[in-house]
Order: structure tokens, then C-alpha cells, then sequence
């Protein structure tokens, strides 16, 4: 039995898309929350539960994830943006501030370059940097397709902690439960997309106020591939997590916490 969501849920169509949402918390600010690959809306739950005195925080599950439909195709990150617009649009948020981890990071910064006059402040958190001319994603696709299959057939935390070492119990049994809702079909096009769609062209022209946020310790980010992000858009502020890898708020959730208040101004 998968463990249900403390957020209230809600449902919305976009192009015929259902897209399920969960919210957290009241008022204003507004931050909408766009998880990764293979992270359903409730794996951010215990972010929002700790912002949501602060802000409302809306989390879509991503099509392809969660509860809202898996279409035959469209994968793409025009797919997405479109998907994440019309979400703002049907709850009526008026330029909510937007942060993005992993492939979210990658839908945030699509999203903003697309429509700058309908989001907010944006926080792009550890994105894949792959792209045209710049190699593949750093986790291979058949890791993902092993977690998949597993998930399908019942795995266990531990099996999860194979691949997340540093998830506490509570976010390891979590991700047993809610990984089986990830369409594998989603989840292979997308990795796909990882080396076809360019980071950087949405990037570079994003204004301010920007924030990039990097785990000290992924293999995603890397050093030279930060300095690159610093020098394609010198307007961003940039904020690394010590003691965190990709998986961020997992890894290091006070510190992530810390910068996201500090550049939102939350208290």
C-alpha cells in the first residue's frame, strides 16, 4: 500500500494532459516545485512540509509520474514547459517563484526562458549540464531501467539505498511505494532528451533574480561544468551545498533549506 500524501491534492488538464498536484502551506509566496526523473510529487513532501509556514508550495506530479497521466508520447522538455505553464495558469498564480532539481532544474529554466512574465524568481538546483556536444548524463539509462524493474516487481529499502546510499528510512520506503508510478517510457525518453536538449540555451538568458544551487559533491555539476554555468550567465547568483551529491535536500536538507529561505526571504 503506497503511503498518502499530508498535501492537499488537486488535478488539473492541460492538452488533454491530467496533471495531479499536491499543495502545501498558504498565502504568499508561491513556489512550485518541479521534482526529477523518476521523484514523484510526494518525494518533495518533506521539503514542503518544512516551507509550508512560510509559502505555498505547489508540487505537479510530472507527467509520466505520480498520478497524473502517462501519455503514449511526449517526453520533451517543450512537453514539459508546456504542462508546467498550464499548471500556473489553471491555479491562477501570479509569477510564482519556481525551483527545479535535477530534470525540474531543466524544466525551470525552459519555463523561464519561455515565459519570463509569468514566473518569478527561479532556482535551478543541480541540473544535467549534457547536451549537444557535451556527453551524456553521468547515470547510465540502464540504472534507471534496473530501479524501474525492481520497483515493479517489489523491491525493498535497502534494494533503494543500492542507489541512495544517504536516504533515511522514512524517504528510502517512500520511494519503494511511489517509484512504480514512474512510466518507464517517460523515464527512457527523458534521459534521452538529457543529451539532445541544451541546458545552456535556456540558461543563458534567464534575468535575475537567479539562483543556481549545486551539490558540492555531484557527479552531475561538475567543477568545469560549473564554471561554465557561472561564465553563461554571470547574472545568477550560485550557492553549493557542502556535504551533498546530486540528491540534494536528501543529503543535506537544513543547508538546502537555509539557501532556498536566504534567496526567497523566507523566514
Amino acid at each position: 500500500m503506497r503511503r498518502e500524501a499530508t498535501g492537499r491534492s488537486g488535478r488539473v488538464e492541460v492538452d488533454g494532459v491530467g496533471l495531479h498536484h499536491l499543495e502545501y502551506g498558504d498565502g504568499d509566496p508561491v513556489i512550485v516545485v518541479l521534482p526529477g526523473i523518476t521523484s514523484p510529487a510526494i518525494t518533495w513532501e518533506f521539503v514542503a512540509d518544512r516551507l509550508a509556514g512560510s509559502a505555498r508550495i505547489v508540487i505537479p506530479d510530472i507527467r509520466g509520474r505520480g498520478l497524473s497521466d502517462a501519455p503514449p508520447a511526449g517526453y520533451a522538455l517543450t512537453d514539459y514547459v508546456a504542462d508546467a505553464i498550464g499548471l500556473i495558469r489553471a491555479l491562477g498564480l501570479q509569477r510564482p517563484a519556481v525551483l527545479g532539481h535535477s530534470m525540474g532544474a531543466r524544466i525551470a529554466a525552459a519555463l523561464g526562458a519561455a515565459w519570463p512574465g509569468e514566473v518569478g524568481p527561479l532556482i535551478i538546483v543541480d541540473p544535467p549540464l549534457s547536451g549537444p556536444g557535451r556527453g551524456d548524463y553521468p547515470t547510465p539509462l540502464e540504472s534507471f531501467r534496473e530501479q524501474l524493474h525492481e520497483a515493479y516487481a517489489g523491491t525493498t529499502a535497502e534494494a533503494v539505498r543500492r542507489f541512495f546510499p544517504r536516504f533515511d528510512d522514512r524517504e528510502a520506503q517512500l520511494r519503494t511505494e511511489w517509484l512504480p508510478t514512474c512510466a518507464e517510457q517517460a523515464v527512457v525518453e527523458t534521459w534521452g532528451h538529457f543529451s539532445d536538449e541544451d541546458f545552456f540555451a535556456s540558461w543563458s538568458v534567464l534575468p535575475e533574480p537567479l539562483l543556481f544551487v549545486y551539490g558540492e559533491e555531484s557527479p552531475v555539476v561538475t567543477p568545469e561544468g560549473l564554471a561554465d554555468v557561472i561564465a553563461a550567465n554571470p547574472r545568477a547568483e550560485t550557492q553549493g551545498i557542502a556535504g551533498a551529491g546530486h540528491m540534494i535536500p536528501w543529503e543535506n536538507l537544513e543547508g538546502f533549506l537555509a539557501v532556498v529561505r536566504g534567496f526567497l526571504g523566507l523566514r
